[in-house]
Parts: structure tokens; sequence; C-alpha cells
């Protein structure tokens, strides 16, 4: 897969404060790529960069093999951006909002309507069209945002927290959709979420701390290099678990054992094969990794 995003040493400041130091990454086109770190790190003063609404210090920025320096009126029509903030007008309808965001793009008449009717049967929003934006729901609201997003086809959709605040169902809603967008259309999707298992369905993972890359790669490998595995025995004793020689913890109805890899469970297990009866293995998650890599928890909230 070719890159369609490239970023290198990027670097953005405000007075003292270094947002964003030195930053160097690569999105490949079709992938979900998350961009992971706490408020502060960097992340939105980065797709603020992207997207033209800030001018970086130094570095360089190609997306979709066009230099932003030279040509930002092609990016801006690559990049659909759903914000943590919604750019909608509350007063107005679902209908007239659309109508109006399509008309920046020039997509005016039957061209609208054909793509407004895509639009809300891939978003199940065609009741809604009548209803004034600030009368919807959390729900709905963000899936209005996304249709606004996904007006003009662009090839790459960022979603700034997309599913922040958002009940169980409309998160999976959202995320079949795009699903369906990144199978059929081959959308690269640029991802900022503070949900960790959102993160870990990305194909590739930049977190940022401090402006600066602490760490990237895929899930598993990032879970191989910053996490152990968990061994969860099930209907034994604590005398029997204190015998293998390992971190553990009691949970309600077993006894979780820490170790460093897969390759030392094994071993463990073979070594002990009565203690290792009814048991399951598992990766350490990405809360983990987060957590490891910068010494600090995920949480929500605005951020530079």
């Amino acid at each position: 897969m070719q890159n369609i995003i490239e970023i290198d040493h990027l670097h953005k400041s405000f007075g003292e404060v270094k947002a964003v130091q030195d930053l160097s990454f690569r999105v490949k086109q079709g992938e979900l790529f998350a961009f992971l770190g706490i408020n502060g790190a960097g992340k939105s003063t980065t797709i603020n960069i992207m997207c033209g609404q800030l001018s970086k210090d130094s570095g360089s920025v190609i997306i979709d093999g066009v230099d932003l320096d030279q040509k930002m009126s092609h990016i801006k029509c690559q990049l659909g951006v759903v914000f943590q903030t919604s750019v909608l007008d509350a007063a107005l309808t679902v209908y007239d909002n659309l109508e109006s965001r399509a008309a920046l793009y020039g997509i005016t008449g039957e061209a609208f309507e054909s793509r407004l009717q895509e639009l809300a049967t891939l978003l199940d929003f065609a009741d809604l069209l009548k209803r004034p934006v600030g009368k919807l729901s959390g729900g709905q609201h963000r899936r209005i945002d996304i249709a606004r997003a996904l007006l003009h086809r662009p090839k790459i959709l960022v979603l700034d927290e997309p599913t922040t605040g958002l009940d169980p169902q409309t998160r999976k809603t959202i995320w079949n959709v795009i699903a369906d967008l990144r199978k059929n259309d081959n959308m690269t999707v640029f991802l900022t979420t503070h949900y960790m298992e959102e993160a870990a369905e990305a194909d590739y993972i930049v977190i940022l701390d401090s402006g600066k890359i602490a760490a990237e790669g895929t899930p598993l490998e990032l879970k191989n290099a910053y996490t152990g595995d968990y061994i969860t025995l099930y209907g034994v004793d604590e005398q029997a678990v204190q015998s293998l020689g390992k971190p553990y913890e009691p949970l309600r109805d077993a006894f979780r054992v820490s170790v460093p890899d897969t390759a030392q469970a094994t071993a463990l297990i073979l070594a002990h094969p009565d203690v290792f009866v009814d048991y399951e293995i598992t990766k350490g998650k990405m809360d983990d990794v987060f957590l490891t890599v910068t010494g600090k928890s995920l949480t929500g909230g605005d951020e530079k």
C-alpha cells in the first residue's frame, strides 16, 4: 500500500509551549490509523496543521502526494474532518445544514439530493432531515457530523474523538459505517480516541507524549513490546498459584498470573500440568501499553 499521508520533522510551538516536536510518521492508503495521546500531547495541533487551520513552524506535510505548502486547496478536498466540537448550525435543519455544506464543494441540485440519499441510508438519518440540529440527541448529532464530512467523498476521514460520550449502540453503528467505507471505498481513517478498544482495532498506532512519538507499531507489536501475557486460572486454590512463583492477583472466581511473554507462559504450563487444568492466556491490553509507554492513563477532555 502506498502512503497517503507523509509527515516529516514537524514542529509547532505556542510561545514557550512546544506542542509538536520533530514529529514524523506515515499513514498508508486504506488503513485505520490511530493517533493516541493524553490531553496536550499534540494530537489536535497536528490535525489542525494537516487541515490548514494552523500554520506549522517547520517540517513537511504531504497528503495524497501533494505538499501542504504548495496546494492546500487540493488537500482540503481529500480530507473529511469530524472535529471534537460540531461545526453544524444548531438553528438550521439537518437538510439545510448539509445542503449549505455541500454547496461549498460545488455539490448542488440533483447531485446533492443523490448524495444526501446515499448518506441518509448509510447513517440512518432519513427521518431527521427536517429536524433542527439543535434538537438532536448526541448520537444523532454525531451521525450528521460524519455525513457532513463525507459529502464530497474524501479519500481521508479524520475522526477526532468521534465517539466520546456516545452510548454503546451508537458507537457500534458509527464503527459499522467506518468499516463499510474502508471496505467499499478504500477510505483511509485517521483516528484519535480515548477508547483503547477502538485503538486496538487499528492497523497502525502512534502514541504521542509531550509532542513527540513515544511509541509506534501495530497493536500486536506494541502489546508484545510493552506488556506481558496473563494466564487466568480457574478451579485452583491460592497455594497452588503461589507455587508457580509468578506475580498474580485474585479475581472473583479465578487467579490471574502475569508472565513476560507467551513462551514463558508455555514453559510454565508444561512444568505444572496439574495446576493448569482450566485456564486461558490473554495478551495485555492497549490500556496497559499506553500506561507503560507514557506513565499516564488516557482520559477525555480538550487539548492543544
